[in-house]
């Protein structure tokens, strides 16, 4: 389904009036109610590639913040007209730096916050609010308001069942705006902050808007590696409710290990792993680290202080429950398309040896449809057993997860990411 425009063109509001506004405009529509008894969703929406492409004229407007298909598109195009390396990925914060040196002054019009994805618009949520950074660096604050409901056939009526609020302006002005916010989230509905950037830019504002009890929202492949995973650890850490888009993604992978491994003649293989290699995209290994540390407190391996990285990789060493050391590689694999999502893994492997049968060795190569497995064929594996899986790679817009997150209402981390977190970060730092 496409996304969905609010019922009426938004309203600009100076922003000490946005409250009452509100207030007023449930009275009217609908006397006695305070709109739907869901939740509120904050996003903090840069789209700075959108932006950047909308005004080198290389897409069209509006901007609507949304990585619709040809966004994608004209993304990697211009990955392949500017000069960084075509493994980069097309949403990068890369690709906008590099399009900021172009010349180009066309302006589109602005639709954050205002175009919202089915997925998200079907579970009614209570309030919308956006906070848009400009390009323009002197950009005073606009608010803008507007009601909003799903579409008639989906919803099956026509009251409005929710409003959107939007914070537009450079990145001071959005800072110096915030404190309108708090008002805006009814305490008795549980609040999400989605913060949809790299988690290195304006650390202060996201420090201000993910103040528990809000819901955080983030995608750890998105940012410095190291801040990522130390943000993720320290917020779980500090007894938030974090969700990470980049651990929803790591699903298809662990279920598959699971399956591969539930039969009952191959489940005593796991306790006899000497070796663990994964495969990523390019080089930010969050999501590998992620998966690594999931497999070792799953099994509960120990990480051991001996690391080290192994040419531009990582590696590390981990001791099984019977003393037996575990060798962990990662390593980056250059892309020619990369996903939109950088760091995803495309390959993993597990080698199972017993000690006092090695003729039941086993070998298990996981891999993306996207990427073959012949670097992980490699090495001595005409001895064992080998047993290959192809991972089908979901390919949902970051709408749809979270949408997924939403549906789900989870107002705690998730018991496996909590766990996985913290050793991921340690085999980084």
């Amino acid at each position: 389904m496409s996304p969905q425009l609010t019922l009426q063109s938004p309203l600009q509001l100076p922003p000490n009036e946005v409250q009452s506004y509100l207030e007023q405009l449930w009275s009217n529509d609908q006397p006695g109610s305070t709109g739907a008894n869901t939740f509120c969703l904050l996003v903090w929406q840069p789209a700075w590639v959108e932006q950047q492409l909308v005004r080198t004229e290389q897409i069209a407007g509006p901007i609507i913040g949304i990585q619709r298909p040809e966004l994608i598109q004209a993304a990697r195009q211009a990955v392949m007209e500017i000069d960084i390396p075509l493994s980069t990925p097309p949403l990068d914060a890369t690709v906008a730096a590099a399009l900021a040196q172009r010349k180009g002054n066309q302006h589109g019009e602005d639709l954050r916050g205002q175009h919202v994805d089915a997925a998200i618009s079907a579970l009614q949520p209570r309030r919308l609010i956006t906070l848009a950074p400009t390009l323009d660096e002197m950009h005073e604050l606009e608010t803008l308001v507007a009601a909003y409901c799903p579409l008639p056939e989906e919803s099956g009526g026509t009251a409005a069942c929710g409003d959107v609020v939007v914070l537009r302006g450079d990145q001071k002005a959005l800072s110096k705006g915030l404190g309108i916010l708090q008002p805006l989230l009814p305490s008795e509905l549980p609040s999400w902050v989605w913060w949809n950037g790299s988690l290195d830019e304006a650390p202060d504002l996201l420090d201000q808007l993910a103040v528990a009890p809000r819901r955080l929202v983030i995608d750890t492949a998105l940012g410095n590696p190291r801040r990522c995973l130390d943000l993720l650890h320290s917020r779980i850490e500090a007894g938030q409710a974090v969700n990470d888009l980049n651990w929803l993604r790591l699903r298809t992978w662990r279920e598959h290990l699971a399956m591969v491994f539930d039969p009952p003649h191959r489940r005593n293989a796991l306790n006899h792993v000497v070796q663990l290699d994964i495969d990523v995209e390019g080089h930010h290994p969050a999501q590998g680290l992620l998966l690594a540390a999931w497999i070792a407190d799953r099994l509960g391996w120990l990480l051991q202080p001996s690391k080290r990285v192994d040419g531009e990789g990582i590696a590390a060493e981990f001791q099984r429950p019977d003393g037996t050391t575990v060798q962990f590689h990662l390593m980056p694999v250059p892309m020619g398309q990369p996903s939109i999502h950088p760091g995803q893994i495309v390959g993993v492997r597990l080698i199972c040896k017993p000690d006092s049968q090695p003729e039941h060795a086993v070998c298990v190569i996981l891999c993306a449809e996207s990427g073959g497995c012949m670097r992980l064929e490699a090495g001595g594996m005409a001895s064992m057993e080998l047993l290959e899986e192809v991972v089908p790679i979901q390919g949902a817009s970051v709408e749809m997860d979270i949408a997924r997150l939403l549906a789900g209402g989870h107002n705690t981390t998730t018991p496996l990411l909590a766990a996985a977190a913290p050793m991921a970060a340690k085999l980084l730092s």
